[in-house]
């Protein structure tokens, strides 16, 4: 499954140069990847309701053309790999196809007070079967 995240590009979101700023990305990555459990049924508001959060371990981004303000743009949000203890994400942001950047985004599962916990098991399944 993939989801898809249209977004048009914010003033507040370009540097100087009118080009999206690098730290932009990684806000629009956290869009798509809430869009994408939603789209699954679940919202992470709902995972975290039950005490279980992904924790961001390491986030990865590679720039290819820039966005400008005003623009729309596309995340593309899927996922790559889920373990009961880590969860992969990668994603596409494009202009009209285009590719803009792609990264990805290392996930650890754990509970409302930040120890490590294993995901339960129906949202392990909820989350591989996408």
């Amino acid at each position: 499954m993939e989801s898809l995240t249209e977004l048009r590009v914010r003033y507040a979101e370009t540097d100087a140069m009118g080009i999206v700023h690098h730290a932009t990305y990684p806000v629009w990555m956290e869009l798509g990847r809430s869009d994408f459990l939603r789209e699954l049924g679940q919202s992470y508001a709902e995972w975290e309701a039950r005490g279980v959060r992904l924790v961001v371990n390491e986030i990865r981004v590679k720039f290819r053309a820039p966005a400008y303000y005003d623009e729309l743009v596309q995340v593309r949000t899927f996922l790559k790999e889920a373990g009961r203890r880590r969860v992969t994400f990668g994603y596409r942001v494009e202009r009209s196809g285009a590719l803009l950047a792609e990264g990805e985004s290392i996930h650890l599962a754990a509970s409302s007070d930040n120890r490590a916990r294993p995901l339960p098991e129906d949202l392990l399944a909820l989350i591989q079967g996408s």
